[in-house]
């Protein structure tokens, strides 16, 4: 397969606890087509792309590349979405882990993404793959912005 449902697959393995099991591979491959040249996928993961966590048929893959973060979902019949955040618009992110799931709640300076029924167990590691990549990409947009003045 692809890089990104390869991840996704190491991913499904070690949290096998929430929802994530509608149209994967149609998931990451809507991913795989936006992957720029040179871009490579450093972590990837499946959650429910919305706030509410009885809606299970709203799965989308997101995948942490070497240049962004990159949310795609294959729609049933005809077309898909893809969202792409870049380090110079995300502003943080929060965590909450519920009785059964958690989820995450990425904030840009456009909006909120939310993706829910997540494994209790991978709330540690998405946060830390997420939050040590943007630090790291943070710091360098700012050594531009400062060379640039």
């Amino acid at each position: 397969m692809g890089q990104v449902y390869d991840h996704i697959k190491l991913y499904k393995k070690k949290f096998p606890g929430g929802v994530t099991w509608w149209r994967l591979k149609q998931h990451s491959k809507v991913v795989e087509q936006h992957l720029n040249p040179g871009e490579e996928v450093i972590y990837a993961f499946a959650g429910q792309k919305n706030d509410k966590f009885y809606d299970l048929t709203s799965t989308a893959v997101i995948a942490l590349t070497n240049k962004r973060i990159l949310i795609g979902q294959k729609r049933v019949v005809f077309g898909y979405f893809l969202s792409s955040i870049t380090p110079d618009l995300y502003n943080d992110m929060e965590v909450y882990q519920g009785l059964i799931w958690g989820k995450i709640i990425i904030d840009t300076v456009k909006e909120e993404v939310t993706i829910t029924n997540l494994a209790k167990d991978s709330l540690r590691e998405i946060e830390t793959q997420i939050t040590e990549f943007m630090m790291e990409e943070k710091k360098k947009y700012a050594k531009r912005t400062n060379e640039e003045s």
